[in-house]
């Protein structure tokens, strides 16, 4: 990523955390189960965000790690998760050791890196040998009722829909674990629903990031777009996936305390 966009991942860090820190908990959950972390078990989370993961699997027990390179993001991270080892970092240069973690994980993030394959090999260099690996994405376009709102967005704007990547396909993530050398042991789609208590939220929530003249024009298309997902007291719930793989890297059993891995 470059000095412009992590100023404005760093500019949005609190409202990202207010409006969207917790909105993959499902996928969390998910991860979780299929890799068998639990008390003492050894995580590092590429593209940690505003660290809600990590005070996340604190709760746990799980022995905790994070990395981001926006510094906004990491001070907001370090805030929230207290026990986690946050450093400021790029996914492509991880600043551990090899062998260092049970599990690696990577939410919604993964795609920012100036380099997807390099990227994922420094997952598998600081991953314990026969530890796991974990991506998790938006899935396809079709699935996610936020899409809806965005096409309507671009539609007013003479936009086309912007086009998604390989990741957010059936099977992209197991192909790209695959190509990094790992043995996918894991792979799933969650629904994963974001709520928006109200307009302002709803609004502020879809434009994060926008300037207030930008908002102040664009809200009038994102709550007509919205009208279909209004619950009863006047707030909204877009329901959306996101698809998961998890995989094992070369090296025999782990290790540590991360138990077995089903096939999905």
């Amino acid at each position: 990523m470059g000095g412009t966009d992590l100023d404005s991942w760093s500019a949005v860090a609190a409202g990202w955390a207010k409006l969207w820190g917790g909105f993959p908990e499902p996928a969390w959950s998910a991860v979780v189960e299929a890799s068998g972390i639990g008390p003492g078990s050894r995580v590092l989370d590429v593209g940690c965000g505003s660290g809600e993961l990590l005070a996340y699997l604190d709760r746990l027990g799980a022995s905790t790690a994070g990395v981001d390179p926006a510094p906004g993001m990491v001070e907001v991270a370090r805030a929230r998760a207290t026990g986690a080892d946050i450093r400021l970092g790029h996914a492509e240069q991880l600043p551990w050791p090899d062998g260092e973690f049970d599990l690696v994980t990577s939410f919604n993030a993964l795609q920012f890196a100036d380099d997807i394959l390099d990227a994922l090999s420094e997952f598998v260099r600081v991953a314990a040998p026969g530890g796991l690996v974990a991506i998790s994405n938006w899935a396809e376009t079709d699935r996610n009722d936020l899409n809806t709102i965005e096409d309507a967005i671009a539609y007013a704007a003479g936009e086309q829909r912007r086009p998604v990547g390989g990741l957010w396909q059936p099977g992209g993530l197991g192909e790209l674990l695959g190509a990094g050398g790992l043995d996918v042991v894991s792979a799933g789609l969650v629904e994963v629903p974001w709520h928006a208590p109200d307009d302002d939220a709803l609004v502020q929530g879809v434009l994060l990031g926008e300037d207030p003249a930008t908002m102040a024009t664009v809200a009038p298309t994102v709550i007509a777009a919205a009208r279909r997902f209004r619950t009863p007291s006047g707030g909204y719930r877009l329901v959306n996936a996101f698809r998961y793989a998890v995989g094992r890297t070369p090296g025999g059993a782990v290790e540590s305390s991360v138990g077995a891995v089903g096939e999905a």
